[in-house]
């Protein structure tokens, strides 16, 4: 099976192992040595997803939304998204120089072309611009694709920019 993710990037830290324990319980439902992961590997669920995916036995896919993507990052976040890029099985980097708006939504379809499902870790908000979580999973929906939404009671998020 081929799973995308989309999500938000500020969780706090109890959300986040939240968030870890359910995305582990969907993967085992699904027999995580048959799994492909795909993701761009933001801070957030992105990387929650990939550790996963990768710690289940599973193999990751990777979308790299632009050239200047990993600067855009914070510092812990690039560790982890270099370490995790690292370990993919595939790397795919779109062409646009610096990361946007209109990268992400590209780097997202992208992902949807390639999946059979869609875990997306939010809240159920509007998009709050182009690319964002809410986008994908409208996106996936209008596919009709599976699209299973996370958001465990009495989660949070950290309220910093966020998609």
């Amino acid at each position: 099976m081929r799973i995308a993710i989309t999500g938000h990037r500020d969780l706090d830290e109890t959300t986040t192992a939240r968030v870890d324990a359910a995305i582990r319980e969907l993967l085992r439902d699904h027999g995580t040595r048959d799994i492909v992961g795909v993701s761009c590997l933001a801070d957030g669920a992105d990387q929650i997803f990939a550790r996963a995916v990768l710690e289940l036995g599973g193999r990751l896919e990777v979308i790299v939304p632009a050239t200047g993507y990993a600067a855009a990052l914070g510092a812990r976040a690039r560790r982890g998204f270099e370490e995790l890029k690292a370990r993919a099985a595939v790397v795919l980097p779109l062409r646009h120089p610096r990361p946007g708006p209109g990268p992400y939504r590209e780097a997202g379809l992208a992902m949807l072309a390639r999946v059979d499902r869609l875990i997306a870790v939010w809240d159920g908000a509007p998009a709050r611009g182009r690319g964002g979580t809410a986008e994908v999973v409208e996106y996936a929906r209008r596919q009709k694709m599976d699209v299973q939404v996370i958001w465990p009671a009495g989660a949070t998020r950290t309220g910093a920019p966020a998609t």
